[in-house]
């Protein structure tokens, strides 16, 4: 927490720009420190978080990259994978965003797949809360991986934070 704390503003706005692509997000997180422990900078962030307009969830959204594949997927769920996110984009005008924590790399496609078409029955709003929670927990995820990354005494925004 040492290098929360410490780290200049701009820094650590940086750093929290990896975890979750929101400006007024990385902003209010940076601007209530000190932190006194993980608990409590991930309980800010998460308040920050539930704060944000559609706006800045669409702000963050334009910065997400698509779930990845372990390495050994078929070309057929690449495929299959690519249709699905097209329909989902086409619904709802964004990326599908899915915070994939906890998942072995076998689980990863199927969960992927199955979540894409239970949620492209969602009417929009559904969607819009689906998607601010997904979010929420990438950039949780993101953030103790990024802490991670500073055991060393400097927070690393040069690497990307793990995640979808």
């Amino acid at each position: 927490m040492e290098h929360v704390n410490a780290a200049s503003a701009q820094e650590l706005e940086q750093t929290l720009l990896t975890c979750l692509r929101s400006h007024r997000w990385s902003r209010r997180v940076a601007e209530h420190r000190p932190y006194p422990d993980l608990a409590s900078l991930l309980a800010a962030a998460d308040e920050a978080a539930y704060d944000l307009a559609w706006g800045d969830l669409t702000e963050a959204l334009a910065a997400e990259p698509l779930p990845a594949l372990p390495p050994d997927t078929y070309a057929a769920a690449h495929t299959a994978l690519s249709a699905a996110h097209a329909a989902y984009e086409a619904r709802f005008g964004h990326v599908f965003v899915i915070c994939l924590d906890g998942l072995t790399p076998d689980e990863v496609l199927d969960h992927i797949l199955e979540a894409i078409r239970s949620r492209l029955t969602n009417d929009p709003e559904e969607e819009r809360a689906l998607v601010a929670d997904e979010l929420r927990r990438l950039a949780k995820e993101r953030l103790v991986g990024a802490l991670r990354g500073a055991g060393n005494g400097a927070i690393d925004h040069n690497e990307p934070a793990p995640g979808r």
